[in-house]
């Protein structure tokens, strides 16, 4: 453990993994996004727009297996390990996509983009990585640090699939396949860059705080036990729900905008500004559930969310500008519930409570939103784009109702 590494360079040692992580979320989002931007477009062009929103489905169940196994893995072999893995099946995940575009093969394109999903799931846990580094008292600020990473991608991810989509032409390419070259090169570098700068094993580099033995004579918890804890409970709920409504009105915007003329330059800027919320003012999201606790910026988060949603339901088709603004607060009302909803999820709980509960956790949330994946491009088809902004607002009402229970009873307040 952290007393084993001299204490003098544990500060160093520290920052040195933080940062490390942060590099591996910002080019692991570049690739992400940008592959699920043109994922969507992909399938649409092989099988029809009903298939529009399977490859974020197949990559968000991608990233809910990897959630579970590596952090499986994590607390039996170590955090390092686990993470380098999980990036490895990105890697993989990039090439057989590309493959799937060359060959028109939409069952290719999917298992691609399910690894690709392998590699999102072990970043997603980089998070609660950090976390274990600090005092409860910098945590949520330290959670937002690597989920800021995350901009570098936001920002560019979208935007490179036409630049991509051109320099693959040059070269004869179907102009999709440039944007997955690009995702297996940048996956790549982030599996190099952890590899070289994870070090030591980020278990023997955890706060003390993290590692507090549960009190003696007391039985540890039982997984279920944990679950149903009021902050976990809360927290889990908030990120699900969240993550449900996030990708349930994002993944149809691309195909929205273009089936109403707009070109690939309108779908990148929309995304960029929707991934931009997602991402950029992270820290601010970070500092504000330290200095006012997660249960308050949750409650900001879900107002947020539902907003969007109702803007996006009202814009008209040809309303860029509309669908940009409700694109952003969706993406930062995600960004509020996640930091602070992260935060909250490692509150109270031992080392090794907190990678259990986290795997399973993330598993359950991305298994979710595979589900709301796949079910937009239904609901646009059977209804319309409109009624998706409208559902959205609505599947916010639970995890409202429980957040205020669980405040009204006392049982969650500003985390410790």
């Amino acid at each position: 453990m952290a007393r084993s590494i001299e204490a003098s360079r544990l500060p160093m040692l520290r920052r040195r993994v933080i940062w490390t992580l942060f590099a591996v979320s910002a080019l692991g989002t570049t690739a992400y996004i940008a592959a699920l931007t043109a994922g969507t477009l992909a399938a649409a062009e092989i099988a029809g727009n009903a298939a529009g929103g399977l490859p974020n489905a197949t990559s968000t169940l991608g990233t809910a297996a990897a959630a579970g196994l590596l952090s499986f893995l994590m607390l039996r072999v170590g955090r390092r390990p686990g993470l380098l893995l999980g990036i490895m099946g990105g890697t993989l995940g990039g090439a057989v996509a590309l493959a799937g575009v060359l060959l028109a093969s939409l069952p290719l394109l999917l298992v691609g983009t399910a690894l690709a999903g392998f590699a999102n799931g072990a970043g997603q846990l980089g998070r609660y990585i950090a976390a274990d580094l600090v005092p409860p008292e910098r945590r949520a600020a330290t959670i937002a640090t690597v989920v800021w990473g995350s901009t570098i991608g936001a920002v560019s991810g979208p935007n490179l699939v036409a630049p991509a989509g051109a320099l693959a032409e040059s070269f004869g390419l179907p102009p999709l396949a440039g944007t997955f070259m690009f995702t297996f090169c940048c996956v790549a570098a982030a599996w190099a860059i952890a590899f070289i700068f994870l070090r030591p094993e980020p278990y023997d580099l955890a706060d003390p705080s993290a590692l507090a033995p549960p009190a003696t004579g007391v039985e540890p918890s039982s997984l279920a036990a944990i679950l149903w804890r009021p902050s976990v409970l809360v927290a889990l709920v908030t990120l699900a729900a969240g993550q449900v409504v996030m990708v349930l009105i994002m993944t149809m915007t691309p195909l929205h905008l273009t089936d109403h003329g707009h070109g690939l330059e309108t779908v990148g800027f929309v995304l960029s500004a929707h991934t931009f919320g997602m991402f950029a003012l992270s820290p601010i999201s970070g500092r504000l559930a330290d200095r006012f606790g997660s249960p308050r910026i949750i409650g900001v988060g879900l107002a947020t969310l539902a907003l969007a949603g109702l803007i996006a339901a009202g814009a008209p088709p040809d309303g860029g500008p509309l669908l940009t603004l409700a694109l952003f607060l969706l993406g930062y009302g995600w960004n509020l519930g996640f930091v602070a909803g992260s935060s909250m999820l490692t509150a109270g709980l031992t080392l090794g409570e907190r990678t259990r509960v986290q795997g399973v956790g993330d598993a359950m949330i991305w298994t979710s939103a595979a589900v709301a994946s796949v079910s937009s491009g239904l609901i646009v088809a059977g209804a319309s784009y409109t009624a998706l902004g409208l559902l959205g607002v609505g599947l916010l009402v639970p995890p409202a109702v429980v957040l205020l229970a669980q405040r009204r009873t006392g049982h969650i307040g500003r985390p410790a």
